[in-house]
């Protein structure tokens, strides 16, 4: 965890709060992403960025071509990501190539857009499925939030929200360290398990905490409530 007495805070200690925010898939992340921006949170979603870098002219998408080949792409030349996705699930060897094509990419734009609001006092939630899997995603933030949701729950979601069947869900969920893991390593967990009248409080006591002004140190006697809700 970054240091945020250090002197990046700066003289009048106005630099924001990096917080990322990780879980499962369909676990909730969004959801509560967009919680923390109606409280005033400048979001940076590395799902998003991921879409910009392969768009028609990036760099990545030629390389995609070349490890991939043409069945990764629709006629037009847009990427087919259904497609990619069903390969690279299927073989961790095949989603680790993919990886090293887009994350180092990713991570650069997060960085900078994550600088550029910090620098003006602003707070960001990061948003990183994979942020405990990546010591160098690790390294963008100063606190960590786990959205936790129980894998039946995340099945459901997975199968309903992306036309999967039940194996497919099943090989994205496993392509990822266990949410319970997560909760574990987090500096705070958000129950998504319940309504959500209840995870808005969590993300509100989350965010007041964070930003009191108070060095943005985790109060650790409140932190991974949502496990034990």
């Amino acid at each position: 965890m970054r240091d945020m007495t250090s002197d990046k805070m700066g003289a009048a200690g106005k630099r924001g709060v990096v917080i990322g925010l990780t879980g499962g898939i369909a676990s909730g992340k969004s959801t509560v992403a967009a919680m923390f921006a109606e409280l005033g949170a400048v979001i940076v979603s590395a799902d998003a960025i991921a879409r910009e870098v392969v768009e028609p002219g990036e760099p990545a998408l030629e390389e995609i071509r070349a490890a991939f080949g043409q069945e990764v792409f629709f006629p037009d030349g847009r990427l087919d990501r259904r497609r990619l996705g069903e390969i690279v699930f299927a073989d961790p060897e095949r989603r680790r190539e993919l990886e090293a094509i887009l994350h180092p990419r990713i991570r650069a734009r997060m960085r900078q857009r994550i600088e550029a609001a910090v620098k003006d006092g602003r707070h960001v939630v990061a948003e990183i499925p994979l942020l405990f899997e990546s010591q160098a995603s690790r390294a963008l933030v100063d606190v960590t939030v786990v959205v936790y949701a129980d894998r039946d729950q995340q099945l459901a979601r997975l199968m309903c929200r992306d036309g999967l069947t039940r194996e497919q869900a099943e090989a994205r969920l496993s392509a990822q360290l266990p949410l319970e893991e997560k909760a574990r390593m987090a500096d705070y967990v958000i129950d998504n398990r319940r309504d959500l009248a209840r995870t808005r409080e969590q993300v509100r006591r989350v965010w007041e905490e964070l930003t009191r002004g108070e060095n943005h140190r985790p109060d650790r006697s409140r932190q991974q409530e949502g496990r034990h809700g």
